[in-house]
């Protein structure tokens, strides 16, 4: 049982850390708007924050708000979304765009997890960045902070026990945006200074490697039809590898690529944006 004194303990802890090494430079923290913080906050999964910062102003200066995106042809999308890897984000983001673009925009968790590629830990960042909610949700550098201050000497930590840390920890915070602002810090410090990650969850897993993936292939895909279309015989040209074939006819599926008159490219069938 996690009692008052030490969630005490711990507040004073997390703010003097944030007190003194706050990252107040990202541009995702200069902004309430709802469309900008479900950018950030896609682009922010399972990529670094190094890598999203300039690929978030790129985004947001070539599509200001969710109409600009909506209107905007998957094409474009997925050629400023090169880098960042896990194309199917910028899917997703378009055609969140598009009901943002049409619909009042949901301001509660249970109604922005209706937008693809909106689960609830993306929703609940959504509700305390954009809306200063005092929701709960885990992490994975809010994960590294709960196991290393409430559970040291525990194993098979599960989300639910966490989530239950929380929400007693936030009875006692007044400001819900800047204390997720504290925690992403302050874990992704924990990290690195204490060697401290995820293992001690239930729900660890070990990203498998990128190198020689079905990820790298896609990805080496993406990033040739960026520039121009291309056949199955100029694919072969820059990849070898074997499982071609079938990683087209994966992104074909995934609405990500069209295969047409014997050449590939990005975008999908309706890949004409609104109008």
């Amino acid at each position: 049982m996690v009692r008052s004194q030490s969630i005490n303990e711990f507040l004073k802890k997390l703010w003097a850390y944030y007190d003194q090494h706050a990252r107040r430079e990202l541009p995702w923290r200069h902004t309430t708007e709802v469309y900008h913080v479900l950018v950030s906050e896609i682009m922010l999964q399972q990529t670094q924050v190094g890598r999203v910062i300039p690929k978030y102003e790129a985004f947001i200066q070539r599509f200001p708000n969710a109409r600009s995106l909506a209107r905007a042809p998957l094409s474009d999308v997925l050629v400023l979304w090169n880098g960042l890897g896990y194309n199917r984000r910028a899917k997703y983001l378009h055609e969140a765009a598009k009901i943002m673009n049409e619909q009042e925009v949901a301001s509660t968790v249970e109604g922005l997890v209706r937008l693809p590629g909106v689960g609830l830990n993306t929703a609940g960042a959504i509700c305390a960045y954009a809306y200063n909610q005092p929701v709960i949700f885990i992490e994975t550098n809010i994960r590294t902070v709960l196991l290393y201050h409430f559970f040291k000497s525990a194993q098979a930590v599960t989300d639910a026990e966490l989530r239950e840390v929380l929400g007693k920890i936030m009875t006692q915070v007044d400001n819900p945006r800047e204390f997720y602002w504290a925690m992403m810090d302050y874990g992704a410090w924990l990290k690195t200074a204490k060697g401290t990650g995820n293992r001690q969850s239930k729900h660890y897993t070990k990203q498998s490697p990128f190198e020689g993936s079905r990820r790298q292939v896609r990805g080496a895909v993406l990033r040739l039809l960026t520039r121009k279309q291309q056949s199955m015989q100029e694919l072969q040209q820059h990849i070898s590898d074997q499982r071609l074939r079938s990683v087209l006819e994966d992104l074909g599926r995934d609405g990500l690529i069209i295969h047409k008159a014997g050449k590939y490219r990005l975008g999908a069938d309706t890949d004409s944006g609104v109008q």
